[in-house]
């Protein structure tokens, strides 16, 4: 079994949800006493938000290359960034790596393309669903279409994932906000919805609505875990 790396705490919230799916994804496969191993460096969000806010990307990248850095040395043999938003730097990280980066964004297009879905929304922060790191890597590299919400949509989901998600808070009148804002993205042609941040998944889950939902967390623990369990033989 291969080490994964992990580069958490974007929040921790949603770390915590990345170590519990790896882990069970190991052991439904293994069985026994199996759990994943895994080498972790987790940031201090608090640090990380203050570069999102003022636009300080570089800062951000600096930071993030130092703790991947520290990932591959303690023997990771992958990295993953526990976070959407953050693979906005996530080239700067690769370029520091000499293990493979499993991108969130290609883990979750190979999925949708085993579905056959070629047009989805696309929930996250503000940075993820207006800016083009993400939305273009889906659309340039595996030919799907991304929808997003209208202007006041986005600022509301946005803002449930930085005032309420990211600290543990779930409530009610949020869940139907996302809803309904899944419910216009199928309105105008999405035939399903990525839960672009870690911490929607702790809102929104597929029984709440007969849309189709891609939880990028649950996608990408396991692609980590298919990569991990992997033997020389069966990746030829």
């Amino acid at each position: 079994m291969k080490t994964i790396g992990l580069l958490g705490g974007m929040s921790w919230e949603s770390t915590a949800n990345y170590y519990k799916a790896i882990n069970e994804g190991v052991k439904r496969q293994l069985g026994g006493f199996h759990s994943a191993k895994i080498a972790l460096v987790s940031v201090d969000f608090a640090e990380i938000e203050k570069y999102q806010s003022l636009g300080h990307w570089d800062k951000a990248a600096e930071c993030l290359v130092m703790a991947s850095n520290a990932v591959e040395a303690a023997g990771a043999d992958c990295l993953l960034i526990c976070t959407n938003t953050m693979h906005k730097v996530a080239d700067d990280i690769e370029r520091s790596l000499s293990i493979p980066l499993i991108h969130i964004a290609d883990a979750t297009a190979e999925t949708l393309k085993q579905n056959g879905v070629s047009k989805v929304g696309l929930l996250g922060t503000a940075f993820t669903m207006e800016q083009g790191f993400y939305k273009d890597r889906l659309t340039e590299k595996h030919n799907i279409d991304v929808v997003v919400p209208e202007p006041a949509q986005r600022k509301l989901v946005h803002d449930v994932i930085y005032k309420e998600l990211v600290n543990g808070v779930v409530e009610d009148a949020s869940r139907e906000a996302y809803l309904a804002t899944i419910d216009d993205l199928s309105r105008n042609g999405a035939q399903a919805v990525i839960l672009g941040c870690t911490e929607i998944a702790m809102l929104v889950q597929q029984t709440d609505t007969k849309i189709p939902l891609y939880d990028t967390t649950q996608i990408h623990s396991d692609a980590a875990v298919c990569f991990a369990l992997k033997t020389p033989e069966s990746a030829e």
